[in-house]
């Protein structure tokens, strides 16, 4: 088991935290950062610029390495393939983060991470070794999917969506607390105060997964003599405990393991389809009017709704025709959704060009392109579209409950 002694603890102008360990063989200078600031961006550059460390450990995994090395990966973006492997949600919160991190450069005058891009490139530059300590993106992703409840997912999508179109203006105060590294920590806190699962996959977890890499790295064969590890501060006061007892190589195993998925929406969506269809029987077995009657009920609500999220995408007149068709369908088949057959078809009538992929990043800051790049506007039907069933599914459901027994 790999131990840590502690060394002299730093803080400058609140804008760091540095601590020194000494973890199996190599000496491990851990620094805290406000990932907003500019400060942090200069620290990296003179804590780099000493060429005291032969190692730079950065807050990243492998693919957001690249997706900040390689700013153009979205100009080969797939689309119809990302609706074909149902990653449109994915890909949606992606968007929606990169637009609100945009708008908060744009405010601050730094971009959001920059300095973990600036070590990326510092350490290239000079040929020092860089390794990316973080746990991947799409397993964090995954198993938090996994912990949360469907109305927490609903809450956590629905809050980034309503930030992108809202904009907000970000106070003064806002800006100074995100600048602050000690503020990041009480905003961590109060995030496991309010969502406890959240918070162990976001930011536990995570936590110690960075510590377990550190403890790899530093007990290997070749171990660097000095490795310079740049974190965030909230994830730094969370790591220190666990640096006094890191996590072995099976229960850093453990936490990069995917979880299969939870069965319980399956379920959830089988049991609908059969309590509607159910009602079907029931209605056409008082009288074929009234059964009749509730099949229209159900395809005006749920089709209806649905093309109305469409429409209100400004989808192509036969995605809204097939939101209209698809919905009442796909709403008894849980393995498939509306949006992703709505969004399939609006990637084939309206394939997005060239162009839209190349203004992307800067056509999500602004409210009105979400509607005119077809990329970003693929995505907001996807997500209507799917709301619009949602809904939809409800009310025909309790509308079909009533004209029964009501």
């Amino acid at each position: 088991m790999a131990n840590a002694r502690f060394g002299e603890v730093f803080v400058e102008n609140q804008e760091e935290i540095v601590k020194v360990v000494q973890l199996n063989n190599s000496e491990v200078t851990l620094v805290g950062t406000a990932h907003v600031s500019k400060l942090s961006v200069e620290m990296v550059e003179e804590k780099i610029g000493t060429g005291d460390y032969d190692c730079i450990a950065v807050e990243l995994c492998a693919p957001r390495l690249e997706n900040i090395t390689n700013q153009a990966w979205w100009k080969n973006l797939d689309i119809y393939q990302v609706f074909k492997k149902k990653k449109a949600g994915l890909l949606l919160i992606n968007l929606a983060l990169t637009a609100y991190q945009k708008r908060l450069a744009e405010r601050i005058g730094v971009e959001a991470g920059k300095e973990m891009m600036r070590a990326v490139e510092l350490a290239r530059e000079k040929g020092i070794r860089l390794e990316v300590i973080d746990r991947n993106i799409s397993t964090t992703l995954h198993r938090l999917v996994t912990e949360v409840s469907f109305w927490q997912k609903f809450k956590i999508v629905g809050g980034l969506i309503a930030g992108v179109f809202v904009g907000e203006e970000i106070s003064e105060e806002q800006v100074e607390d995100l600048k602050r590294g000690d503020m990041l920590h009480a905003v961590v806190s109060e995030f496991g105060e309010e969502l406890p699962e959240i918070k162990r996959v976001l930011i536990d977890e995570r936590d110690e997964y960075m510590v377990g890499r550190l403890s790899q790295i530093s007990e290997a064969f070749h171990a660097p003599k000095k490795i310079l590890a740049l974190v965030g501060a909230g994830h730094l006061i969370g790591m220190m405990p666990n640096l006094k007892s890191p996590p072995d190589a099976a229960h850093l195993e453990e936490l990069d393991r995917k979880p299969p998925p939870s069965k319980l929406g399956l379920y959830i969506g089988w049991g609908i389809c059969v309590l509607i269809l159910s009602m079907f029987v029931v209605g056409f077995k008082q009288s074929p009017e009234l059964g009749g009657q509730l099949v229209i009920t159900w395809v005006l609500l749920n089709g209806g709704l649905c093309a109305l999220g469409t429409l209100i995408a400004f989808g192509h007149p036969i995605s809204i025709i097939a939101a209209f068709f698809a919905a009442p369908l796909t709403s008894l088949n849980p393995t498939i959704g509306a949006g992703m057959v709505v969004g399939l078809v609006e990637s084939y009538m309206r394939k997005p060009k060239v162009s839209d992929f190349e203004t992307l990043r800067d056509d999500i800051t602004h409210y009105s392109m979400w509607w005119k790049n077809r990329v970003a506007r693929l995505l907001l039907i996807f997500f209507l579209s799917s709301f619009g069933s949602m809904i939809g599914t409800y009310a025909a459901g309790a509308s079909i409950v009533t004209q029964l027994w009501g």
